[in-house]
Order: C-alpha cells, then sequence, then structure tokens
C-alpha cells in the first residue's frame, strides 16, 4: 500500500509540474502565470476538485508516443467563487503550447457536461496555440464537441471566457460563443488567422497585436468585453462579473444586501441634465448614484460609447443597465451600439435578470456607412431583443426620445412594465427643428415664422405629457427620486409572469 501511495504522489508532482520548471519559468517571464495558479487565484481558497489529473493523450504519432504529460495541458475540475460553486478549465501553456488533443478536449467537455448537469457556471481559462498538429482531424473534432457545449450551455448557464495568452484558428469560436470574454493586455491574443496567413493571402503586414490583441478587440471589433493589465487584475475582475450572475437560468440572481436604503433621495440628479438640449451630459452619473453604493459594473467600455451596458444592485438585487450616453455621438443608435445592446438585453433575459433603462436618444445615426452597413436589420436586433424579452423592465426617460428609436429603447409598446420620465422629457416622431422644416417647408425663408413654429412644436411636443395622456408613460417623475421608484417598481416586479405562445425558436434578424 505505501508503494502505491508513494506512486499517486510522484503522478500527482508530476502532472502539478506541467511542461517542467524551464517552461514554468518562461511563463512567468512573460508576466503570465501557470494555469494552477490562475485557478487558485480564481478559487476561493481550498476549494478546487481537480478531474481528470492523470489523462493523457493517446497519439503515437510524429514521436508523441514518448512524450507523455499527466493531465494534457489542461487542468479541469470545480470549486467555489464566494462559496458559489463553478466549474473552470485552465489550459495550460506549458504542455504542447497549451494545444487541444482529443484527451484536452474531453476533459473540458466533461466539465461542462458536468455544469450543465448540476446547474453550475463554466468559467474557461484560455491559453493555447490551437488544434495540436500531430492529432490531424481528431483536434478537430475535439473543438467541434467543446463547440456543441456552448452551444447547449447556451441560456443555461453563465459560460466566461478568460483570454490569457493565444487563441487562435477553430479555438477562438468557443469563446465566442460564451455570454463574456475578458482579455489580457500585451499576453493574449484573438483571430481566425494570425498576421502570416494575412500577409500571404491579402498582402497586409500587421501584428498579432494589432490583428487580434486585447486592444483591438476590446475597441475596434467588440469580440472582447473588457482588457486587464494583466492575470491577476482580469481574475480578480471575473469574480467580481460572477457575483453578479445567478448559477443557471432556473434560479434568481444572488442578492448582495446593501445598507444604502432604497428610498434613498439624489437631490444631485435634478440639475443633472442641462437647460440646453444639445448640451451633453454624462448618462454614468445617473447610473453611479441610483445604484447601490456607487457600483456599476460597465461592460464594453470601450466600444460604441454612445450606449452604456453593465451590472448594478437596487436594493441587493442584480439589475441589467443598458443607458444611451449623450457624451458620445448625442447618443445616437448605430450599428454598433445597437448589436452591443443587444447581446446584453439577451443575456439578462435568458438568467431572469431584470433591465433599468435610461433613455436619452435622439435617434438613429444618419448616413451611407450606416444604411449601406445593414443599420435597418442590426437596429431591428435591439428592438427584437427588448421585445422578445420577458424579464422586469423599467424604463426612465431621461430627456429626448425621438423617431423609431423611442420604441425601440423598451416603451410601453415593447411591453415595458413601468415607463417613467423626468419633468423635461421629450417625445415626438423627431425634434423640433427638423420636424418645422418639414411640416412648415413653405416658410423655411421666414426665419421669424420659423422659429415660431419650433416654439409652438416645442411646447406641444417637447414635455412627456402627450404620451401619458394616452399611458405610454406610467408616471412622471422629479429626477431625484429615480432610484426610489426603481427600487419600488422592481419590487413590484419580483414575479412577474409572461406566457409566450409556443414556439421552437424566433427568428432573430441576424
Amino acid at each position: 500500500m505505501h508503494d502505491i501511495i508513494q506512486q499517486l504522489e510522484e503522478k500527482r508532482a508530476r502532472a502539478r509540474l506541467g511542461g517542467g520548471e524551464k517552461r514554468i519559468a518562461a511563463q512567468h517571464a512573460k508576466g503570465k502565470l501557470t494555469a494552477r495558479e490562475r485557478i487558485e487565484l480564481l478559487l476561493d481558497e481550498g476549494t478546487f476538485e481537480e478531474w481528470d489529473m492523470f489523462v493523457e493523450h493517446r497519439c503515437a504519432d510524429f514521436g508523441m508516443a514518448d512524450n507523455r504529460v499527466p493531465g494534457d495541458g489542461v487542468v479541469t475540475g470545480y470549486g467555489c467563487i464566494d462559496g458559489r460553486l463553478v466549474f473552470v478549465f485552465s489550459q495550460d501553456f506549458t504542455v504542447f503550447g497549451g494545444a487541444l488533443s482529443e484527451a484536452h478536449a474531453e476533459k473540458i467537455c466533461k466539465v461542462m457536461d458536468q455544469a450543465l448537469k448540476v446547474g453550475a457556471p463554466v468559467i474557461g481559462l484560455n491559453d493555447s496555440g490551437g488544434a495540436r498538429i500531430q492529432e490531424g482531424v481528431a483536434s478537430l473534432g475535439g473543438y467541434a464537441e467543446v463547440f456543441q457545449r456552448n452551444v447547449s450551455a447556451s441560456g443555461v448557464i453563465p459560460q466566461i471566457s478568460v483570454i490569457m495568452g493565444p487563441c487562435a484558428g477553430g479555438a477562438v469560436y468557443s469563446p465566442a460563443m460564451t455570454d463574456f470574454i475578458f482579455m489580457v493586455k500585451d499576453s493574449a491574443y484573438m483571430f481566425v488567422t494570425g498576421p502570416e496567413v494575412v500577409k500571404t493571402v491579402t498582402h497586409e503586414e500587421v501584428t498579432a497585436e494589432d490583428l487580434g490583441g486585447a486592444l483591438s478587440h476590446t475597441t475596434r471589433s467588440g469580440v472582447a468585453d473588457l482588457a486587464f493589465e494583466n492575470d491577476v487584475e482580469a481574475l480578480l475582475m471575473t469574480r467580481r462579473l460572477f457575483n453578479y450572475l445567478p448559477l443557471n437560468n432556473r434560479e434568481k440572481p444572488p442578492v448582495r444586501r446593501s445598507q444604502d436604503p432604497a428610498e434613498r433621495i439624489e437631490m444631485s440628479l435634478d440639475t443633472l441634465v442641462p437647460d440646453n438640449p444639445n448640451q451633453p451630459y454624462d448618462i454614468k452619473e445617473l447610473i453611479a448614484k441610483v445604484v447601490d453604493d456607487g457600483e456599476f459594473f460597465e461592460l464594453q467600455t470601450e466600444f460604441a460609447k454612445n450606449i452604456v451596458i453593465g451590472f448594478g444592485r437596487m436594493d441587493g438585487q442584480s439589475v441589467g443597465f443598458v443607458a444611451n450616453q449623450p457624451l458620445v455621438l448625442a447618443g445616437c443608435l448605430d450599428i454598433k451600439s445597437s448589436t452591443k445592446a443587444a447581446r446584453f438585453v439577451r443575456f439578462c433575459d435568458a438568467f431572469s435578470i431584470p433591465i433599468v433603462t435610461f433613455v436619452d436618444v435622439p435617434g438613429f445615426m444618419p448616413g451611407t456607412a450606416q444604411e449601406y452597413g445593414g443599420i435597418i436589420k442590426h437596429g431591428a436586433k435591439l428592438l427584437y431583443a427588448y421585445a422578445e424579452c420577458t424579464v422586469p423592465k423599467v424604463t426612465v426617460i431621461t430627456r429626448k426620445a425621438y423617431g423609431g428609436a423611442y420604441d425601440v429603447m423598451s416603451s410601453k409598446h415593447l411591453r415595458g412594465d413601468v415607463n417613467f420620465a423626468w419633468p423635461n422629457a421629450e417625445i415626438a416622431v423627431m425634434g423640433p427643428k427638423g420636424a418645422v422644416e418639414i411640416i412648415f417647408r413653405e416658410e423655411k425663408n421666414d426665419p421669424a415664422r420659423i422659429a415660431a413654429r419650433e416654439a409652438e412644436y416645442r411646447a406641444k411636443f417637447a414635455n412627456p405629457f402627450i404620451a401619458g395622456a394616452r399611458g405610454y408613460i406610467d408616471d412622471v417623475i422629479q429626477p431625484h427620486e429615480t432610484r426610489k421608484r426603481i427600487c419600488r417598481s422592481l419590487v413590484m416586479l419580483r414575479d412577474k409572469k409572461l406566457d409566450e405562445p409556443w414556439r421552437k425558436h424566433g427568428n432573430i434578424p441576424l
């Protein structure tokens, strides 16, 4: 028995060593943690239960028969974050560059299958050179098995990907189908084809960082949600995000009670919106002043800045926030902001997270670039997402709500549960100037009459009372009572149920 125990410990020690001291040192020299160090930081101390430590690849070609490492380049298992169950896999770049083999994929699929059975989220820590070339189609089949589980788990359990090293070729599609993607600056990159292939095919010269680095994907493509300075920050922020999410689609999000009173009045909001309707203000200030303790976890901070999305808490309850940002493009909806917000709304709907929408939108972005880029179809994604959404929806119009954009932004007509407006809200087909120039085009050469007509239009429509008279607005509220009124509405909506006609699924305008 003693010999067997000793043999077991030796095997464990070898597995924990991964690719060996030299490769671990190389990983540290790049400013990167090892696969196991990352798991230790991510999970509560002492809670990690590792599975399949002794799994090895089954490839005998190209000298691989004599090159086997226990664990085969990925560490898998489960543990806790703040006492709540989570499954995790962490690719080990020190073993075959983290390349995915058939056995490697089987380990990932095993924890994903178990996570679905017990209803717990999956967090993937990606650091891999891609498919293991020596295994050929077997490794490609392994990727497809993982992809299938990503799709099966979508909307059932939350899935988070943290890109902490290379992620190329087919490997990028697993993170792409997860709910959130975080990246580490300077060490992580994602692309379908690398710089060398790009150069060969299109003759473009581009670095890996410019092609698929963290900054590229958080500012230009929108593929990733957030970029962090190092592994430690990325893992700590993953823990923070996790605390807003339910374990699965059958549970409600966690409630974290706060000392911040739900009835709190915030007088500074009365002066947030400038008197000049063309002057911008920061919508994030409003969000920070209404959420519990001023804590707002914003997502995609550097992409499509004309709309703001993220999580906060209202009276302890997790809430998703969507808000037009007047500081950027006057808060117009365009292609990028529509798809950004639509995906977030659909995530919240899948996991029973109420949505609070702050509206200050002058309309959709005009121009040939938008029309040729498909603003009609992309804008319809956000419309579809809000219309399909059945979780509690509370909407506050802070200033402008013009045209089709008024409809799209969680209006009463898209089954908004509670729709408020601030006293200075303007709800109309378009702004006074544009409307008057169309209605009274024959008077456009008479500035005095046009100015009078504009004043008349503003008096008629530049207020929330026409919409209120039709029941499209439930109440006109003082800005300082916004937090109180939202919290009360969410309490009222806590047990909301909405029956939909049976269908396999809708056909969102992708």
